[in-house]
């Protein structure tokens, strides 16, 4: 069965660009010119992974991956951010974005995180466990209560918007509780990266941030999830 993307980009030869090479890797394409086109085109085309440009008119990047992840938790996005936008990726990860590319990019670079990303889908994110094994349904600790059926999650009884990304993170992390997990082991277990394609660690301590922001009742010295310095993290709940 043929992957589908969404490529959601207002400058014209880029998307035209984009278009014809995931075609030539044999991928079902659909394009959208701005921010209403892109949500309407995610209900209708149903894809596997979104391509998204941060700066298209009518809804911004931001606000088209806030809605498509909460319709669609499945769905892969792939953020396409200028070189100086630091602040703009750490935000759309927060959003929901499961990576970023940085204008300029490397066709041959997106292609393969793309192709790293949708390696999950065919392997049905390793049994639905995205990376865990012999992991419940449902977990609790320190408060904190997850649903990986529902994609739910509560703190002390309120809720808490998470990604499905997030869901993944940690749903990894209790298959590992009390072990150290390497940035490497996450980008090849839950990203689908391979040792010769692994990009920048920096999308791991990113999410790591957004994931401390919403669990510890102090983000500056973390119970839940430690930081292991020169090596990656541990989670001890």
């Amino acid at each position: 069965m043929q992957n589908k993307i969404l490529i959601v980009e207002d400058e014209e030869i880029i998307r035209i660009g984009l278009q014809d090479n995931f075609e030539l890797e044999n991928y079902l394409v659909e394009t959208a010119e701005d921010g209403e086109e892109a949500i309407v085109k995610a209900d209708t085309f149903m894809p596997d992974l979104v391509i998204l440009d941060l700066m298209i008119p009518k809804k911004s990047g931001f606000e088209v991956c806030r809605v498509i992840r909460k319709k669609h938790p499945d769905c892969f996005i792939i953020m396409l951010t200028a070189k100086t936008e630091e602040t703009s990726k750490v935000a759309g990860l927060e959003m929901g974005a499961d990576d970023y590319v940085t204008k300029p990019f490397s066709i041959l670079e997106l292609l393969a995180r793309v192709k790293a990303f949708l390696r999950r889908v065919e392997k049905k994110n390793l049994d639905g466990n995205g990376g865990a094994v012999n992991t419940p349904d449902m977990i609790d600790f320190e408060g904190i209560h997850l649903d990986f059926k529902k994609y739910e999650a509560t703190k002390n009884n309120e809720p808490l918007e998470m990604s499905a990304r997030e869901f993944q993170i940690l749903k990894y992390f209790w298959s590992k509780r009390g072990e150290v997990v390497l940035r490497e082991d996450l980008l090849q277990d839950i990203w689908g990266y391979t040792p010769d394609n692994m990009p920048s660690t920096r999308t791991i301590d990113n999410h790591i941030v957004n994931l401390r922001k919403k669990l510890e009742d102090d983000q500056a010295n973390p119970k839940i999830i430690l930081s292991i310095r020169g090596a990656g993290y541990k989670f001890d709940a």
